[in-house]
C-alpha cells in the first residue's frame, strides 16, 4: 500500500511544484524588461485567473474521483463516460468565458485598485491569455482523468513540457520579437495549448483502444450528468469558501499595514509550500480510495486511509521541525528586506503550527473527492469557513494579527477534525451498500 501511494504522490508533488512556474516565470521575464508597473500587471493579470481558473477546479477533482470508482469496479462505460462529461462541460464553461471575457475585464478594472495604466498592462495580458481557457479546463479534466485510471507520471510530463514550452516561448517573443508583456500572454497561451496537444496524443498512445467504446451523444445527455453535476457543484462550493478565506487573508492584512501585508504573504509561502507535499498524497488518496470505493474493497480502503495519515504524520513532523528550526532561514529566501523577515518572525509561530493543523484537512480532502463523498467535504467546509470568520471577528480585535492566524489555523484544524469524526458515515458506511460488481458509487 505504501509502494502504491508513493507511486502516485511522487509524480502529483513534482506536477503541484511546476504548477506556479507559469506565474513566477512571467514575473521574471518582465522583471528583466520592465519597471515596477510592469511586473505588477502581470501580477494583477495572474491574480484574474486564479480567481476564475480555482472556480473551476471541480473539474479536476470531480473527474478523478468518479473516474477512479469506475476504474475500481471495471465500469468501462462509465469512466469514458466521466471523460465525455468533464469535456463537455470544461469546453462550454471555456467558451462562457471567452464571450464574457469583456464583461470580465471591465469587472476588474473597477474591483482593482492600482493606476490607470498598471491596470491596462493587466488587462492586455488578460485579453491575450483568456484564449487559453479551453486548454486549461481541459487538460484539468485530462489530469483528473488520468490519475482516476491510477496514472499520476502522465500528467507530470505534461506538466513539465509545458512549463518548457512556455519558458522557450516567452523568451523568444519577449527577447527576440521585442512582444513585451503580449509577447508573455501568448506564449502562456501557446504553452497550455501545446500541454493539451501532448495530453491528447498520450490519450490515444496509452488508451486509443477504448475511442471506438466513446458514446459522445449518450453520455452527455442529462440523465447521465445529474451525478456530474451533483458531485461538481459540492466541490464547486467548497472551492468559493476556500477562496473566501484565502482572498481575506491578504485583504485584511492589507489593513494592518504593509509591513504586515508582507511578513503575512511570506508565511502563507511556507503554508503553499507543505501544501504542494500534501496534494501530492491527497491525489494519491482520491486515486486509490476512489478506486477501491468502485471496487467495494473496504479492508483495502481502510488500510489506505491510515496509511494516507501515517504519512501526514511523519512530514508534518518533518515540515514542524523544519519550520521551527529554519524559519528565518526559509523566510529569508523570499526576500533580503531584514525588517519584512524580522516582523514576519514574530509570527513564525502559526508557520509551525500549520503542518500538524492542517495535514488531515489536506489528506481528508483527497479521500472524501475518491469517494466522492462531495457533500460531506462542502458541509464540513461551510463549518469550518464560518468558524473562521466569526473567530476573526472576535479574537483580531484583541489579538490583531495573531488573531487573523489564530482564526486560520483552527479553520485548518476543525476541517481535519470533522472529516476523521466523520470518516465512518460518509466513507465506510455508504461501501457496504455498492455492489462491486454494477459500480454504484457514493453520493
Amino acid at each position: 500500500m505504501n509502494r502504491e501511494i508513493l507511486r502516485l504522490a511522487i509524480p502529483s508533488i513534482i506536477t503541484n511544484i511546476t504548477v506556479p512556474l507559469l506565474g513566477m516565470v512571467d514575473v521574471a521575464i518582465i522583471g528583466h524588461i520592465a519597471n515596477a508597473r510592469g511586473i505588477a500587471a502581470i501580477a494583477l493579470g495572474t491574480m484574474i485567473f486564479n480567481l476564475i481558473y480555482w472556480n473551476f477546479g471541480f473539474l479536476r477533482a470531480g473527474t478523478s474521483g468518479l473516474t477512479a470508482q469506475a476504474y475500481g469496479a471495471n465500469d468501462r462505460d462509465e469512466y469514458l463516460n466521466v471523460l465525455t462529461q468533464g469535456l463537455f462541460i470544461a469546453g462550454s464553461v471555456a467558451l462562457v468565458l471567452l464571450l464574457l471575457q469583456h464583461p470580465i475585464g471591465l469587472l476588474c478594472k473597477r474591483w482593482i485598485r492600482s493606476s490607470a495604466d498598471t491596470i491596462d498592462m493587466a488587462l492586455t495580458y488578460f485579453y491575450i491569455r483568456i484564449w487559453a481557457a479551453p486548454a486549461n479546463l481541459g487538460l484539468y479534466v485530462l489530469k483528473g482523468w488520468f490519475i482516476g485510471m491510477q496514472n499520476a507520471k502522465t500528467p507530470m510530463w505534461i506538466a513539465i513540457a509545458l512549463n518548457i514550452v512556455n519558458i522557450l516561448c516567452s523568451l523568444v517573443f519577449v527577447f527576440v520579437f521585442h512582444a513585451g508583456i503580449q509577447g508573455i500572454a501568448w506564449g502562456t497561451v501557446i504553452a497550455q495549448y501545446s500541454g493539451l496537444v501532448a495530453a491528447i496524443i498520450i490519450w490515444f498512445l496509452q488508451y486509443g483502444n477504448l475511442w471506438k467504446h466513446i458514446r459522445w451523444r449518450k453520455s452527455i445527455h442529462w440523465s447521465k450528468m445529474v451525478r456530474f453535476f451533483k458531485v461538481n457543484l459540492d466541490i464547486f462550493l467548497r472551492s468559493l469558501c476556500l477562496i473566501a478565506v484565502f482572498t481575506f487573508i491578504p485583504y485584511i492584512s492589507a489593513d494592518m499595514g504593509d509591513e504586515i501585508l508582507a511578513a503575512n504573504t511570506l508565511l502563507l509561502q511556507l503554508f503553499t509550500l507543505f501544501s504542494y507535499i500534501m496534494d501530492g498524497f491527497a491525489y494519491a488518496g482520491e486515486s486509490l480510495v476512489g478506486r477501491f470505493v468502485g471496487a467495494g474493497d473496504e479492508p483495502s480502503l481502510r488500510l489506505c486511509i491510515r496509511r494516507l495519515l501515517y504519512w501526514g504524520v511523519a512530514l508534518s513532523t518533518l515540515f514542524t521541525v523544519v519550520y521551527g528550526l529554519f524559519g528565518r532561514q526559509l523566510l529569508g529566501i523570499f526576500t533580503n528586506d531584514k525588517h519584512v523577515v524580522d516582523c514576519a518572525i514574530q509570527y513564525i509561530l502559526w508557520a509551525v503550527l500549520v503542518p500538524f493543523t492542517g495535514f488531515a484537512a489536506f489528506l481528508y480532502d483527497g479521500i472524501y473527492i475518491g469517494a466522492t463523498a462531495s457533500q460531506g467535504m462542502r458541509n464540513v467546509m461551510f463549518v469550518a469557513t464560518a468558524a473562521f470568520f466569526i473567530l476573526y471577528a472576535l479574537l483580531q480585535p484583541r489579538l490583531a494579527n495573531h488573531g487573523l492566524w489564530l482564526a486560520f489555523i483552527i479553520f485548518l484544524a476543525i476541517r481535519g477534525l470533522l472529516m476523521f469524526v466523520w470518516e465512518k458515515k460518509y466513507i465506510i458506511n455508504p461501501i457496504q451498500h455498492i455492489n462491486p460488481q454494477g459500480g454504484e458509487a457514493l453520493a
